[in-house]
């Protein structure tokens, strides 16, 4: 008698433990709506007061000519591919303005021959500062923020620095475009 109440007891505490983890295990990945962070939610990861920027032109401050060119170009691109905004021409109809200037181009090497010492593989460096302003607040969504980003290339594969140049400046690109989406 007495071991049928044990397994009585042991069933009921294993149900309930069980339950228990359950209705955990379900609530572990909700958000309260308008409960701040935490959870899950369908938003936007962009401001939602914004629709349309105007990409302004990057400065060059390096000897390197003709990567501001592709740098905004790029941006402009991503900007449009991935973000719910519109690029516009002309800042009177633009929300916002992107700009910034590119800082430094560093070219290193990687890795060399060992017989010769030339350079198999290199790797460029582009970094930029960073601007995001809202014209109808003149609030600064980024204000004067330093980004870098890297590309590695090869003369050996016939790689060059234009190659390494639009690769970096692709990448750059993507790293202010996240830099755009709100703080979680």
């Amino acid at each position: 008698m007495e071991r049928k109440g044990r397994r009585e007891t042991g069933r009921v505490a294993f149900i309930i433990s069980f339950g228990l983890i359950v209705v955990c295990i379900c609530f572990c990945g909700c958000a309260e709506m308008g409960a701040g962070p935490g959870g899950y939610s369908n938003q936007s990861l962009f401001p939602g007061d914004v629709t349309s920027i105007y990409v302004k032109m990057f400065d060059n401050r390096s000897f390197r000519r003709g990567v501001e060119y592709e740098l905004t170009d790029a941006l402009a691109k991503r900007i449009e591919a991935e973000t719910p905004y519109k690029i516009v021409s002309n800042t009177d109809r633009a929300d916002t303005v992107i700009s910034g200037q590119i800082v430094s181009i560093a070219e290193s090497v990687l890795t060399s021959e060992r017989q010769t010492g030339r350079a198999l593989e290199k790797q460029l460096q582009l970094r930029a500062v960073v601007d995001w302003k809202n014209l109808k607040t003149g609030e600064l969504l980024i204000d004067n923020i330093s980004v870098s980003a890297t590309a590695t290339f090869s003369q050996w594969q016939n790689q060059g620095f234009a190659y390494a140049s639009a690769l970096a400046a692709n990448n750059l690109a993507r790293r202010i475009v996240e830099l755009m989406e709100k703080e979680w």
